[in-house]
């Protein structure tokens, strides 16, 4: 039997109507709202789900601060300037019986790396400070003002002279020697003194150090009993040096000039090369300390994954129901993904609080003792602001993925089901 001309649809009618779609009614507000219904139905176990997320998430925080410290603490120690970066520290062998002098200098100075030279004299002298009793102070550096910079030496108390206001560094053994405390009373007391200048035949020359205030004090115990006095103070300029320091363009032209000089028959000491030792053993301690947090945070994680597990067996009928009223398949799998996001963003964040926390305690009783040993205060924990962003996102990351599968499971549950299982 024919259709009749009111029964006949053409295929582009078909075509062209419009078909019903099902969209998720819950926005990303309800689904927070409703995520944060665990708080009030399921708070002990919320609680101590997130105390387990923060125990792990603090012990990472607290270990790589802990590693970031310790680089700090190691290679601040060698990099006290920039300058000290870009120079080595030439000296000839003992058995070599060659020396520096002048010439030497200014003929290492023209060398196209080479930036400035600064000599080190190294002599043993005789000091009195405010005119007490006169002391042995074995090691006496008549050095330039540069030498501080290049060297990165740095006094703890006061400051370090300069050409046009001359003085005098002293170490803390060095003023232990001559009867003084190492304490900010010394600045500004008055040196004299002498140094001992060596002749070739064997015996020794007088030559007397100008009036000097002490300037700056380096309290660093393993510091040997050291003067730094300026040249302008010896009543004779030396001419032969320990060593000299040369400072190279940039940084990039470090490793050809100390090739140059080694060919030249120098022993070379860069602290360059200390800082890069230093940092790839810091580097190593780091991840080492990361590997036992990350093992604390990888349980955390296992008992996320098991509460979020227990979390979907109690709901299914509540999933059954809320599938009947209407709640699409994205609806539910996004309620789950949103309550296990929460709960690994605020595991995240105590964490963050006891990594800190703690590190921030035990640098306060650090520093305190420190203190009250002489020493200045010590910082052993250092926390960076792009690690604490970085455990943010990466709890936030392990919550989704603990959070995954219970919310997978939920969505392919039907109504049906949901009743039949419970």
């Amino acid at each position: 039997m024919e259709p009749t001309e009111q029964e006949q649809v053409s295929p582009k009618e078909i075509v062209g109507k419009p078909e019903a779609k099902n969209s998720s009614g819950l926005s990303k507000w309800d689904l927070l709202k409703l995520s944060l219904r665990v708080f009030r139905t399921k708070p002990t176990r919320t609680i101590l789900t997130i105390l387990g997320m923060s125990v792990g998430i603090g012990t990472v925080v607290f270990f790589v601060s802990l590693g970031y410290g310790l680089q700090y603490i190691l290679i601040g120690r060698l990099i006290t300037t920039e300058d000290s970066l870009m120079t080595v520290e030439a000296s000839y062998p003992s058995e070599s019986g060659n020396s520096i002098d002048l010439s030497k200098m200014g003929e290492v100075r023209q060398l196209k790396e080479v930036d400035n030279v600064s000599p080190v004299a190294e002599f043993p002298g005789e000091m009195e400070i405010g005119g007490g009793s006169p002391g042995i102070v074995p090691l006496v550096r008549v050095v330039r003002s540069t030498y501080f910079s290049y060297a990165g030496v740095s006094p703890d108390i006061g400051s370090v002279w300069t050409d046009k206001i001359p003085g005098v560094v002293l170490s803390s053994q060095a003023l232990q020697l001559l009867g003084l405390p190492v304490d900010k009373g010394v600045i500004g007391k008055i040196v004299t003194g002498k140094v001992y200048y060596p002749k070739p035949d064997g015996t020794s020359q007088e030559v007397a150090i100008s009036q000097l205030p002490i300037e700056g004090i380096i309290s660093d115990i393993n510091e040997p009993p050291t003067a730094y006095i300026p040249y302008s103070s010896v009543a004779v300029e030396p001419t032969a040096f320990k060593s000299m320091l040369v400072k190279a363009k940039d940084i990039n032209a470090v490793s050809d000039l100390r090739d140059v000089l080694e060919k030249e028959g120098f022993l070379i000491s860069a602290k360059i090369d200390l800082v890069n030792q230093a940092q790839k053993i810091t580097n190593a301690i780091t991840v080492s300390l990361m590997v036992f947090g990350i093992a604390a945070l990888v349980v955390s994680a296992i008992g996320m994954f098991n509460t979020m597990i227990v979390g979907f067996l109690e709901r299914i009928y509540e999933v059954g129901v809320m599938k009947a009223l209407g709640a699409t398949d994205a609806d539910i799998k996004n309620l789950f993904l949103m309550e296990s996001f929460v709960i690994g963003f605020l595991g995240g964040a105590a964490g963050i609080v006891l990594g800190i926390g703690g590190g921030s305690a035990l640098n306060f009783l650090m520093s305190t003792l420190s203190q009250k040993l002489g020493s200045k205060a010590l910082t052993l924990f250092i926390t960076p602001p792009w690690f604490v962003i970085a455990v943010l996102i990466l709890s936030s990351f392990i919550g989704v993925i603990s959070g995954f599968l219970p919310a997978r499971n939920a969505s392919l549950l039907s109504p049906r089901e949901a009743f039949v299982r419970k």
